[in-house]
């Protein structure tokens, strides 16, 4: 049996990556999957092909129905045994840090150093004030991240490869 065999063998629930808006998860999850030879699945991409582009959803609908479409998106993600990537506020979701206990979590935490140039040109919805908003929304959804986690990472100065070599020593793969 080839090695990426055996680290599937061995994974039987999927892994989620949550965290900060911005600090990596996607890059993070994609790079993981690869190396496990697992599919990958970005929630947000989920709902932005279901429902469109998030800033015009929370521009028209308002964010309780981004926030519904996001829920329903993990919810999906779930089914499959994958390495899945959330937006930064999928965890204020009761019923979805219900659905986590089904998966292993992995918090990508960040001490915010690098934060003001990722999000220096963006269009997220919740970010008007920049760096600024971005440390207000963490530092609020923080405890939460923690209490859904059952691994947690400072990605801050650690590479790419780093970080997916760390997840991989957790996940004993």
């Amino acid at each position: 049996m080839n090695e990426a065999n055996e680290d599937q063998r061995q994974l039987t629930k999927p892994i989620v990556l949550v965290g900060p808006m911005g600090v990596g998860k996607t890059t993070v999850g994609k790079k993981l999957a690869k190396v496990l030879r697992m599919p990958f699945i970005d929630t947000d991409a989920l709902v932005v092909a279901e429902h469109g582009d998030i800033a015009t959803i929370f521009e028209t609908s308002g964010e309780d129905v981004f926030r519904d479409f996001e829920e329903q998106a993990v919810e999906t993600a779930l089914q499959t045994l994958a390495v899945i990537s959330t937006g930064g506020g999928a965890v204020l979701s009761e019923l979805t840090q219900q659905r986590l206990k089904d998966a292993t979590v992995i918090y990508l935490s960040s001490d915010g150093r690098h934060m003001g140039a990722r999000l220096a040109n963006s269009s997220r919805p919740l970010i008007k004030n920049g760096l600024e908003d971005w440390r207000r929304i963490y530092e609020k959804r923080k405890p939460t991240y923690q209490a859904v986690a059952d691994f947690t990472i400072l990605i801050s100065s650690l590479s790419l490869s780093a970080t997916v070599a760390k997840i991989r020593e957790f996940l004993g793969v």
